[in-house]
């Protein structure tokens, strides 16, 4: 049982340190996987990164989220799929863990002549930025070169401590 404890609080820890990093976009906002949203305007702005995930909202029953080549999502061609993101329940999400582009389109109901295509080039995320040097003079006194230790630790990591501490220290006491 402590071993069970001890590798669910790791899972847990590890998987919310990807989650900090990864963004989940709902594809078209509030106006989620629909014909006639132009999804081009959608993701002009915005920036895929790698691990970052794609959620589609949509009729189960009308439409899908089937994953083409370029030629395939110009002509709206679903025959020939690289993948099929759909799952039944009309809530599908595509992880992006490859830098490349994505070509994803409804195949069912007319959709992707109804504009349901998206297109989205997937990067490397960008260097985290160095940190600003600290101008506070009487913290500077108890630093090395001006700047201060921070750490910073994830509440899952305090409820994995607290899981473990309860299933594995705590029964030997």
């Amino acid at each position: 049982m402590a071993r069970t404890a001890v590798m669910a609080a790791l899972v847990v820890v590890a998987f919310l340190a990807v989650e900090v990093a990864a963004k989940k976009w709902t594809v078209g906002d509030n106006k989620f996987w629909n014909p006639n949203v132009n999804y081009t305007v959608w993701a002009q702005d915005k920036h895929f990164y790698l691990d970052d995930w794609l959620y589609f909202v949509y009729e189960r029953k009308q439409y899908n989220v089937i994953e083409v080549n370029e030629t395939n999502y110009i002509s709206c061609n679903s025959n020939n799929p690289i993948a099929n993101w759909t799952h039944g329940a009309g809530r599908d999400v595509v992880h992006l863990n490859v830098t490349r582009h994505y070509y994803l389109i409804s195949g069912d109901g007319g959709g992707c002549y109804g504009g349901m295509k998206l297109a989205v080039l997937v990067e490397k995320p960008p260097p985290s930025p160095a940190p600003a040097p600290s101008k506070n003079i009487a913290r500077r006194a108890f630093t090395v070169s001006g700047f201060a230790p921070q750490f910073v630790i994830p509440v899952a990591v305090f409820a994995a401590i607290g899981l473990v501490w309860d299933n594995v220290v705590l029964p030997f006491w």
